[in-house]
């Protein structure tokens, strides 16, 4: 079986979201074929690439090829459709990690739509991107022979949404990868002294647009600090994300409330960097308005980190019983739950929680996905 895989995303330096997940799908593709005692059959993969491969792209074999196309204008469109139907032997089977498929070929095509929020939150997108993820992605999920999810809450979305089959829709959970760290005392600091952050903090991650809701955990954030500075002292609420679209009312916000000092915008960080501001945080905290999974959740339960929620959308599925859960739309809510999440963290309940956590974490692997991924890629392609 010929697999010709849309690389677009996985190819990226600074992985989040879409890419982190293309990434570690592709990789773990990769891992799963280069074992014989995993039991996967011999398959030839294409990966096509708008660049170069990066360092840490798996390496070239005879069976995983990296076909690299220029110009990547009009790459879904153009580019990549016409290269699919160049490249002899024409593919079985084309998996595009992402919301938009080739178009204009015959060969059977399986994509992933992480979430639709833009559907129900039309007004926190900017309007060229909301024009693209409504449309190319309606277009898609009706040509597509199978959809790729990332939780039984979006699944449902997209059924509900494009009115395609329940059968053909497929969760495949994202996995956990985190950097292993040394713990020593003099490194920890020094992750401090870099991000110029105090000793405690909140933790929150996520790429700066409207529905992560930072402008509402902003606020509680303020809540938090007038009934708990006598018992910290100095507390950061540490936000770690690059600019993602609509972020001018986020970056603002604190000095309108006038804790400018007291919040700090990382943007993108390191993964080591980022395993020590999970491991040294109070409490994490992601009161989405919409998210479609919620990998920070995992990383932060993985670190044994209290967590803080909302109540919607795919969060409940994820956190299961570890997490402290909020109203989204509701500051004091969140205040309420930032208080619950670090007051309780030594304490029974807390305790419990974290427990939780640790359990929660273990049912999520990118090697499932990855293999789940590729039961359907042999599914649609015909073969065993």
């Amino acid at each position: 079986m010929i697999v010709a895989i849309d690389g677009y995303e996985a190819n990226v330096r600074e992985r989040v979201g879409i890419g982190r997940y293309a990434y570690e799908i592709l990789k773990h593709l990769y891992l799963l074929s280069s074992h014989p005692a995993s039991g996967i059959p011999h398959h030839n993969f294409r990966i096509y690439l708008p660049s170069a491969p990066l360092p840490d792209m798996p390496v070239e074999t005879d069976w995983w090829r990296y076909h690299v196309l220029s110009p990547k204008k009009f790459w879904t469109l153009f580019r990549l459709p016409l290269a699919l139907m160049v490249d002899q032997p024409q593919a079985d089977v084309v998996f595009t990690p992402t919301h938009y498929i080739p178009r204009f070929i015959g060969i059977p095509r399986v994509m992933s739509i992480m979430d639709v929020s833009y559907l129900h939150y039309p007004e926190l997108f900017r309007s060229d991107d909301l024009y693209q993820l409504t449309h190319w992605t309606a277009y898609s999920a009706a040509h597509a022979r199978r959809i790729l999810t990332i939780s039984e809450f979006t699944k449902n979305a997209i059924i509900k949404a494009y009115g395609v089959t329940p059968e053909n829709v497929m969760v495949t959970y994202p996995g956990l990868t985190m950097t292993e760290v040394s713990n020593s005392k003099k490194q920890k600091a020094n992750v401090q002294e870099k991000y110029h952050i105090s000793k405690n903090y909140i933790l929150s991650v996520g790429t700066l647009q409207p529905r992560k809701n930072y402008v509402r955990l902003i606020e509680a954030f303020s809540g938090f600090l007038s009934t708990n500075k006598q018992r910290f002292g100095d507390i950061d609420l540490v936000i770690v994300g690059k600019k993602g679209w609509l972020y001018e009312e986020i970056l603002a916000a604190p000095a309108q409330l006038g804790i400018a000092d007291r919040v700090k915008f990382l943007d993108f960080v390191p993964d080591e960097d980022l395993t020590r501001l999970y491991e040294q945080a109070l409490c994490f905290a992601l009161p989405s308005l919409y998210e479609g999974f919620g990998l920070p959740v995992l990383e932060a339960m993985a670190k044994n980190v209290p967590v803080v929620v909302s109540n919607v959308s795919s969060l409940p599925e994820i956190a299961g019983k570890a997490a402290v859960y909020v109203d989204p739309e509701n500051t004091e809510s969140i205040t309420r739950g930032l208080l619950a999440a670090v007051r309780e963290r030594n304490l029974m309940q807390g305790r419990w929680r974290l427990k939780k956590g640790l359990e929660q974490v273990k049912k999520f692997t990118w090697e499932h996905a990855a293999r789940k991924t590729l039961e359907v890629l042999e599914e649609v392609a015909g073969r065993e």
